[in-house]
């Protein structure tokens, strides 16, 4: 109804309203297209609706990797995306190697803090403008094979990867074959058997029924990698210094609001797969998968300044 008025007085009043694109490739229902709703709402009360975030959920504007690109080109105005695809045109993004937070807490008090702001503000030079993390809890492994208990289990398995140079990585040195392949297809990969597995977080395996394909699902938590909220550079130029600043609040505020709305999904979706029978192991030795992103880690702090960012990272209490 708030947004409803603010559309009248803007049309009583002669103001001509500007919609930005929104783009997210979840259903309508998820966390993070609730939460971009809920920035709509914040960033046009303030402009008495001059300013209207129009979401187009579901994959309408295409896979991640497409509409990134025309973010960039500032045909679409703001997209959520995850930071590991990202991380192909931001190279701060290298910084999040697997198996590098101690928990969702720890994620959490470095993306709130400075070392978050850093983060965010590295994507100007590439085309964008971070705004604000959304949480995506942590990635685990899981197939249609057999229960992994440990890194031999995956021996000769094909598992999806995000489009990510660096996800393709931690999948060899696990001993598995990564396959990539856009979200959007995934499900039909696991029915037809062209992949044996993925991995993700609970409630994309449960909201995308991979869960129906897929019967183990193996407590991993190897990456915690979160979703980012960004505009185009492009787009944020034409803006004043006025509104820049709404969409940067309205943006922290949705943040807080799309956390809440994740760790009530998260722990429906968990029991959802339990009760369709889903095989959880969460009893196995991590240090072995740990041991085993050597590699990465070694490639990544090639890198002087993402080597300093990794151990301010860990230095995070």
């Amino acid at each position: 109804m708030v947004v409803v008025a603010l559309l009248l007085t803007a049309v009583s009043t002669g103001v001509v309203a500007r919609e930005f694109r929104a783009a997210d490739t979840q259903s309508e229902d998820y966390p993070t297209v609730q939460a971009l709703r809920y920035t709509d709402s914040l960033v046009a009360e303030p402009s008495g609706g001059r300013n209207q975030i129009r979401v187009f959920h579901s994959r309408q504007l295409g896979e991640e990797k497409e509409t990134l690109e025309q973010t960039r080109a500032g045909a679409i105005d703001l997209n959520r995306t995850n930071v590991a695809l990202i991380g192909t045109m931001v190279p701060a993004m290298n910084v999040l190697v697997p198996f590098l937070f101690r928990s969702v807490e720890h994620l959490q008090k470095v993306l709130d803090g400075p070392i978050g702001n850093e983060i965010l503000g590295s994507f100007e030079p590439y085309g964008f403008v971070g705004l604000a993390f959304y949480d995506s809890g942590a990635r685990s492994i899981y197939n249609s094979v057999r229960p992994v208990n440990s890194i031999a289990d995956l021996k000769g398995m094909r598992f999806r990867v995000q489009q990510s140079e660096q996800m393709s990585d931690m999948i060899r040195s696990l001993g598995a074959q990564p396959i990539e392949l856009p979200y959007g297809q995934v499900t039909t990969g696991l029915a037809t058997r062209l992949i044996d597995g993925a991995e993700n977080n609970w409630p994309p395996f449960v909201t995308t029924d991979h869960y129906k394909f897929a019967g183990y699902y193996t407590l991993t938590e190897h990456a915690m990698s979160p979703e980012v909220l960004v505009m185009s550079q492009k787009v944020w130029a034409t803006l004043s210094p006025e509104d820049q600043k709404v969409f940067r609040e309205a943006a922290l505020r949705s943040s807080r609001f799309m956390r809440e709305k994740w760790k009530d999904l998260e722990d429906r979706s968990r029991k959802q797969a339990e009760a369709a029978g889903v095989k959880v192991v969460a009893d196995f030795d991590r240090k072995p998968f740990e041991a085993a992103m050597a590699g990465i880690y070694s490639k990544a702090q090639s890198d002087p300044a993402i080597a300093k960012l990794i151990v301010r990272i860990r230095e995070v209490q």
